[in-house]
């Protein structure tokens, strides 16, 4: 991949912020992702587990974002926010199907697949690898202020101003060029 490609991650223009720590069974941070976390082959959001986050927390936001899709302004392709802060962990699945273990009031806001659930990666074939960039935000508030309706920008910027800490893991995928 070359330096031009490697576009900023989107926390990268918001105030710094302590960290926290976030694990999964799905997402190795810097490896592959699972088929299971692919578009076209299982897209089912991975699981998620988080610790280590401020006190004060009201709630929690997650999202997945492509900073190396060829759209301009990167793909948003999982808006999840308003999740309780009693909640430290997601199952697999959680964020799509029949949204198994998806907390009560948690929010999906509209991904760039145009749904309200987790899209998984689909980069187009021989563009090299994408960085999938999974984010547990912890929150200020007990409702962050947007519904459901709102884009993946408005979800940013309201997290912008209400972030306490952040966590992060990143995953690739590369669709080879097809003969």
């Amino acid at each position: 991949m070359t330096e031009l490609k490697r576009r900023p991650l989107p926390h990268d223009f918001h105030p710094p912020v302590p960290s926290f720590t976030v694990t999964s069974e799905d997402v190795r941070d810097g490896g592959t992702l699972k088929g299971d976390q692919v578009h076209a082959e299982g897209n089912t959001s991975p699981q998620l587990r988080w610790e280590g986050f401020p006190s004060e927390t009201k709630s929690f936001a997650v999202t997945c974002y492509d900073p190396d899709a060829p759209t301009g302004s990167g793909f948003w392709h999982w808006v999840l926010f308003d999740i309780p802060a009693s909640v430290t962990e997601l199952p697999a699945g959680a964020g799509g199907g029949k949204f198994e273990g998806l907390p009560q009031g948690a929010t999906h806001a509209r991904n760039d697949y145009g749904s309200r659930d987790f899209g998984g990666a689909a980069p187009p074939p021989g563009d090299g690898p994408h960085r999938y960039v999974f984010t547990v935000y912890a929150v200020d508030q007990e409702k962050l202020g947007p519904d459901a309706d709102a884009s993946p920008a408005a979800v940013g910027f309201n997290l912008r101003f209400h972030t306490l800490a952040r966590a992060q893991l990143i995953g690739e995928y590369e669709n080879p060029q097809r003969g």
